[in-house]
């Protein structure tokens, strides 16, 4: 069964969000880091339209459930056609990834391509517990 599409108003443009699929942590008792590289994410810069490119990474520390790939997959795509700022798509993958599987920390890093000669690195922190999450740009 594939990804729910979830409507949504953001940025005055209707947006097709897909639903992220989780699935029981076999190892809840446990600690451990999941890594995930997502290198081929695609945005569209608000104000130019151009495509944007660069690099998602995930990392997590599972609760009791952890993020289906193939959905997160789908999910990531849903971008490509998406105007967005860097800042903005870093914090909202963050913030719908936390939403589905609720882990107990998770750091989702936008590494995006130079353009004009310039890079830009996002880092957006969770940690179960806390309210405020921490953004570094």
């Amino acid at each position: 069964m594939g990804p729910n599409p979830r409507r949504r108003r953001e940025n005055r443009m209707l947006v097709v969000a897909l639903e992220l699929e989780t699935f029981p942590n076999p190892r809840r008792e446990r600690d451990y880091e999941i890594q995930i590289n997502c290198p081929e994410f695609t945005s569209m810069c608000p104000k130019t339209g151009l495509p944007d490119f660069g690099e998602i990474r995930i990392t997590y520390t599972p609760d009791r459930a952890c993020i289906e790939l193939k959905s997160l997959k789908y999910y990531l795509g849903a971008y490509r056609n998406r105007g967005i700022f860097y800042e903005a798509a870093t914090n909202a993958i963050l913030d719908d990834l936390v939403a589905a599987c609720r882990p107990r920390r998770m750091r989702v890093t936008g590494a995006f391509s130079a353009r004009g000669g310039i890079t830009t690195t996002v880092v957006a922190d969770y940690t179960a517990g806390t309210r405020r999450r921490r953004t570094r740009a």
